[in-house]
């Protein structure tokens, strides 16, 4: 066995440096894979669940902080509306799907039915079965229509989470992650366990499969969870037109620094 994979396996942590570079190298790729996805056109979604604090956000920031958020666009709805909670299931995600050259990234999906809104009772028991049965079908349509789908659950121990949900609560960084569902996601351990399991059996499916990514190593997870994405849509460089910076012009020239004199700058602390 080699070291690496030894320290991998005793839990040592991965060391920053480490990390940093090994991402840097990552999102290279995804800057790589968006030249591609533009040029060919290509239609793109990628779901993110998990139960709360299993490292959705984080991820997610991972893939998108270095590239263009017109191409990589994250969704995040809200709460549904009255209005919408009478609405199809579906048709409040479908005006976010992606067109021609975009990546869409679900920071939670139309899977809240699967998940939250049926554990905590906010959906009837007719409703969260007729989703299961009905969603696999969708995505067939989905997928059909040419759009790559692609599906992620992070996988959170108890003993993580809740270590996470005390940061937050001490972190005042981190109490804005707090949300109403955090602690009954802790009393309902047990509730969210079984409806994950009765999720990936009824939605896993070869057009549409699910793929998990355990995520109490934060860094660990976020690095594999993108090199697994990169690994799932097949890609070559662009190549770009060589650029070259252009002289600024001096025919329009005047002292353009003088004529800000006199208004408002921000104070300089720094």
């Amino acid at each position: 066995m080699s070291k690496d994979k030894d320290k991998k396996e005793n839990g040592a942590k991965l060391k920053r440096k480490q990390y940093e570079e090994e991402l840097r190298r990552l999102q290279a790729e995804l800057c790589i894979l968006q030249d591609w996805v533009k040029q060919k056109g290509l239609r793109i979604m990628v779901v993110f669940e998990g139960r709360d604090g299993a490292g959705k956000g984080g991820t997610i920031r991972a893939i998108t902080e270095r590239v263009s958020p017109r191409v990589f666009r994250v969704v995040a709805l809200p709460a549904p509306s009255d209005r919408e909670k009478t609405q199809m299931h579906l048709q409040r995600y479908m005006p976010h799907f992606p067109a021609a050259g975009e990546i869409i990234i679900w920071d939670r999906s139309w899977y809240n039915r699967a998940g939250v809104e049926h554990v905590m009772g906010f959906c009837s028991k007719d409703l969260y079965e007729r989703f299961l049965e009905l969603c696999p079908i969708s995505e067939k349509y989905v997928v059909d229509a040419g759009i790559i789908l692609i599906k992620y659950w992070l996988e959170v121990s108890h003993e993580e989470q809740r270590r996470r949900f005390q940061a937050r609560v001490e972190d005042p960084l981190r109490q804005w992650k707090l949300s109403p569902m955090d602690l009954p996601s802790l009393e309902k351990w047990y509730e969210y366990s079984r409806a994950r399991d009765r999720m990936l059996e009824a939605t896993h499916t070869k057009h549409a499969p699910w793929y998990i990514v355990r995520s109490d190593d934060k860094k660990r997870a976020r690095l594999n969870c993108i090199s697994h994405l990169l690994s799932l849509i097949p890609y070559k460089k662009v190549k770009r037109d060589k650029v070259t910076l252009p002289d600024r012009s001096m025919k329009y020239k005047y002292d353009d620094q003088a004529t800000l004199k006199g208004r408002t700058f921000i104070p300089e602390k720094y």
